[in-house]
């Protein structure tokens, strides 16, 4: 599967663009499960500022998306249209301000803001060490892991929208609720705030390693996943559904729901976006046939079929 080549048709409309552009670009390799098709187009800005030059000289009736670590991200074969957006290098700073407070990067890691906290003696983030993917990812799902939400504590972000207008959300203007955030759709964010309180780093790299077992004891972390599959629901575990509803284990193609921890998708080694998707859905209609609840995927799922 490819796509017309329109990065020629780009670069004439952006003379002073300084990130990197690249024509059908596989994405496979940039997820955990390492499936699915190109970006028609895959730019990685080089800055803000640039990121917000391109967005402006765009055409506004091509589509755009955003990835980050690939961790929570199924690409599906048939690939995505319009430019894919991959924040790299300018973008994963971290630096220490006054007031046990951490400004990041988007391009971030969430482990390496934990440990850089730890290094600083701020405490109040090691729940980020839980948490595979990336800081950009974490303020679009409020992810939160080990009794943390990035909602407990993020001051404000700064991002860039459709129109490449540069913005700043306050913890507010998110409206942050379970793994959701209520922010702008089009905006990609660049940088984060976070308020944390004072702390030792020897007591905070021992709950880290305390996090980290527990997540080695009960999830399949070296495996191709893409961490948990399906929220929560209201009243329940996703996982106990899944187990209740006899999927611990299930398999379609290459794809299986993890014997370890069954609200894990995992890739055995040949499996297909699509296997991957179809067996996610097949857990859906078990689950909802079995308790009658339905489940919400968490898993973010990009492109066309094959």
């Amino acid at each position: 599967m490819s796509f017309p080549d329109i990065t020629g048709e780009l670069s004439a409309r952006m003379p002073e663009l300084r990130g990197r552009m690249i024509a059908n670009q596989p994405l496979a390799d940039l997820t955990w499960f390492r499936v699915g098709g190109p970006a028609q187009v895959l730019f990685t800005p080089a800055d803000e500022g640039d990121l917000a030059y391109f967005l402006r000289h765009l055409p506004a009736e091509i589509p755009v998306m955003v990835v980050g670590l690939g961790s929570n991200l199924i690409v599906r074969e048939g690939g995505v249209p319009g430019v894919v957006i991959r924040l790299g290098r300018g973008f994963n700073e971290i630096k220490v301000e006054e007031g046990h407070r951490l400004r990041v990067g988007t391009a971030v890691p969430d482990v390496k803001l934990a440990r850089a906290a730890a290094d600083a003696g701020i405490d109040g983030l090691a729940f980020y060490r839980g948490i595979p993917g990336g800081i950009g990812g974490a303020l679009r799902m409020n992810a939160g892991a080990h009794g943390g939400e990035t909602k407990d504590a993020l001051v404000e972000a700064r991002g860039v929208d459709r129109a490449g207008n540069i913005r700043v959300f306050a913890n507010a203007d998110f409206g942050f609720t379970y793994r959701h955030s209520g922010a702008p759709a089009d905006v990609i964010f660049t940088s984060a705030l976070y308020q944390g309180r004072p702390g030792e780093t020897a007591a905070i790299l021992e709950e880290m390693d305390r996090i980290t077992q527990a997540r080695e004891a009960s999830q399949p972390i070296r495996e191709k996943t893409g961490g948990s599959t399906f929220k929560n629901p209201p009243g329940h575990k996703a996982w106990q559904l899944i187990d209740a509803a006899g999927c611990r284990g299930l398999t379609l193609g290459g794809a299986q729901m993890s014997p370890m921890h069954c609200n894990f998708l995992i890739n055995t080694g040949g499996a297909t976006a699509a296997d991957i998707e179809g067996l996610g859905e097949e857990v859906r209609r078990r689950v909802r046939a079995h308790s009658g609840v339905e489940l919400e995927w968490e898993i973010k799922r990009i492109g066309i079929p094959a």
